[in-house]
């Protein structure tokens, strides 16, 4: 299919409006400094409620700002955090938190954080699980064993520039060069959130729609980046439009950490665009139950409530989410707001992320005790994907406990032994059924 017809209705895509490069995207200035909240007489920002802490962020260090305009997806990207300057107003940084921006004053990888994600953390704790996944440490300059730029390999199975073609029948569009907020052990670090030469976005978009459009085994399209809900409900649409007129792309995909780092951009104008192109499927990537906020659930419950089914992609970090509790509440919560667990990730050794990676064991443990102990929706797929672009490779604890006499031994959950008749020519003469 020639992609000029495809693209008859727009021949152009929409032109970049959203928050698309760091320099478009500058802090807003506050005259509120972090010794106004930690002052004796006040003490810090009371942590009660997501709500009850974002409305007094809001007062302590936009105080200009309408309670509109912080519910507004675009001053949340004009307002980001993304200076040591900017986060010394907001946190008391650690050494090591300091001593990430040494030298050329950044961190070695993208950083942002929109003020509502940041609302979440706590100023005086580097530990608290959400800080360490958005907050700069000096680790993040040092190379561990077995680490790459490029783990996966993503660039060595590119066609085309911003399309992965690994699996025979789909494919990764990487619509979006940037995020909202960085994690602090992103995959794609090494060229997210900063300018690239070469083609441009749109060219990018060209070339792998006609890509896609020439190779008729692609029937999934997974959309990503960076953040495709970055960018304006316009360019998201003329994406989808175009991908819908290939007639052998049957489900398309979406890959996002909007819901838990900026719900206000799931809008009610959004989700009814949105549902003009089904089947449509969105994964979400989701860390810690801290980020199921009320925000959150009701950016989760509008998709849903769309027909859009949600699941979500949690990455095993460690001293973050590296216990089964943790995670049973992180995969409960989110069944309650209808985002099945789907993924479970094994930390991709990205440079700099060693002190993010915990032993493999230690996801098979969380597997272990998480069957049986709670719904088998909220237990997902453990799954490592293999340095070198081996693609995704499942793991699971050792269920199948060996043979005997004609039967597989199993063990279950509370570490029993039972055993399941797996001899089909060991029939026996006896009838069914008495007369």
């Amino acid at each position: 299919m020639e992609i000029e017809s495809l693209m008859d209705e727009e021949a152009e895509p929409p032109g970049t409006q959203a928050c698309t490069h760091e320099d478009e995207c500058s802090d807003s200035s506050t005259n509120i400094t972090l010794t106004t909240i930690l002052s004796p007489n006040r003490g810090p920002i009371p942590f009660t409620t997501a709500n009850s802490r974002g409305r007094a962020f809001r007062k302590h260090f936009f105080p200009n700002a309408t309670k509109q305009e912080w519910n507004d997806w675009h001053w949340q990207l004009r307002n980001r955090v993304h200076s040591v300057e900017s986060l010394e107003k907001m946190l008391i940084l650690s050494d090591e938190e300091k001593q990430a921006f040494v030298g050329s004053g950044l961190a070695p990888l993208p950083f942002a954080i929109t003020p509502y994600y940041i609302s979440l953390i706590d100023p005086l704790n580097p530990k608290q699980p959400l800080r360490r996944t958005v907050v700069p440490t000096v680790h993040e300059h040092f190379r561990g064993f077995g680490e790459e730029d490029d783990p996966l390999h993503e660039d060595q199975t590119s066609p085309v520039p911003g399309l992965v073609h690994r699996y025979p029948d789909r494919v990764l569009f990487l619509v979006a060069n940037a995020c909202s907020t960085y994690c602090r052990y992103c995959t794609r670090s090494r060229i997210f959130g900063r300018r690239e030469n070469g083609s441009s976005i749109d060219e990018k978009w060209r070339l792998g729609i006609a890509y896609i459009a020439s190779h008729p085994e692609i029937r999934d399209v997974l959309l990503s980046g960076g953040d495709p809900f970055t960018l304006e409900d316009d360019q998201i649409e003329w994406l989808l439009m175009n991908l819908r007129k290939i007639p052998h792309v049957e489900i398309i995909r979406i890959g996002t950490k909007v819901p838990a780092v900026l719900p206000m951009r799931i809008t009610p104008a959004l989700v009814k665009m949105l549902k003009r192109y089904h089947p449509l499927f969105i994964s979400l990537h989701m860390t810690h139950p801290d980020e199921l906020t009320p925000d959150t659930a009701q950016a989760c419950e509008r998709l849903a409530d769309a027909g859009i089914p949600l699941g979500s992609q949690t990455v095993l970090l460690a001293g973050i989410n590296d216990d089964v509790e943790t995670m049973k509440r992180l995969f409960q919560g989110l069944l309650k707001i209808r985002v099945k667990p789907y993924y479970l990730y094994q930390c991709d050794p990205i440079t700099g992320s060693s002190h993010f990676r915990t032993p493999v064991a230690k996801g098979i443990e969380i597997i272990k005790g998480l069957r049986g102990f709670t719904s088998g929706y909220a237990v997902p797929t453990y799954v490592i994907d293999a340095p070198g672009g081996g693609g995704k490779v499942p793991l699971l604890p050792e269920y199948a406990a060996g043979r005997e006499d004609g039967y597989l031994l199993l063990r279950n959950y509370e570490d029993r032994l039972f055993r399941y008749p797996d001899d089909a020519s060991a029939v026996s003469a006896l009838p069914l059924f008495d007369n």
